[in-house]
């Protein structure tokens, strides 16, 4: 039977009051997703001590990167792979962990932005993930071609799929089968955002498989 693990994603700092929110509302995470970067009136970005916080409370980080606004070419592929490797490093993020970019489905995405993240990361201690929408947008079409340009984009990614969207739910009430939307070639579908913009709390819900979740800091 798959192992699956419960948690949450929030671009708002995990704080005493949201966590105890979280608590109240949803149950205790298992795994938390966080943005490495600030970015006015979208996300705020991790500090050592929100990661510490996470960790003390027993949860594990889940990284996302999101300092760019569309995913297109090889140059800018690249760059984002090493800005994030960077942050990582610079909060101490352990060896090994993924990091998910986090690519809207309104982005504009390509397959060469694609292959230079996964590429990038290869010559790295972390590994690559993406945060992406099978269903809707460009990017099940530009990660398809991604894996024919390059074996290490199927070897080496993870997916962390944004679709189908049956509602945000409390652990316990959590979906039993993991049915996450899938890229229509081979994928490493490992993670789902099954709820999004919750009422109760500022949070999506996620589920992921727990062999990632061991990966996780």
């Amino acid at each position: 039977m798959r192992i699956l693990n419960w948690g949450v994603d929030s671009a708002a700092a995990v704080t005493e009051d949201l966590y105890q929110c979280v608590i109240e509302n949803f149950g205790r995470p298992d795994f938390w997703g966080r943005y490495l970067s600030t970015i006015p009136n979208i996300s705020d970005g991790l500090t050592p001590e929100e990661y510490s916080f996470i960790q003390n409370n027993g949860m594990k980080l889940m990284p996302i990167y999101n300092n760019f606004r569309q995913a297109v070419g090889a140059r800018a592929g690249a760059v984002a792979a090493r800005n994030s490797i960077f942050k990582a490093r610079q909060l101490g993020i352990p060896e090994g962990t993924f990091i998910f970019a986090n690519v809207e489905r309104f982005f504009e995405v390509d397959a060469d932005w694609i292959v230079a993240w996964v590429e990038t990361f290869y010559n790295s201690p972390y590994r690559p993930g993406i945060y992406a929408d099978p269903d809707e947008g460009p990017f099940n079409a530009a990660y398809c071609q991604a894996t024919t340009m390059s074996n290490l984009v199927l070897e080496q990614s993870v997916i962390w799929s944004a679709e189908p969207e049956p509602g945000t739910t409390t652990k316990r009430n959590a979906p039993r089968q993991f049915t996450p939307s899938r890229p229509d070639c081979e994928a490493n579908v490992w993670a789902w955002q099954y709820g999004r913009d919750a009422e109760e709390c500022p949070i999506d819900t996620v589920l992921m498989e727990n062999r990632l979740f061991q990966t996780l800091a």
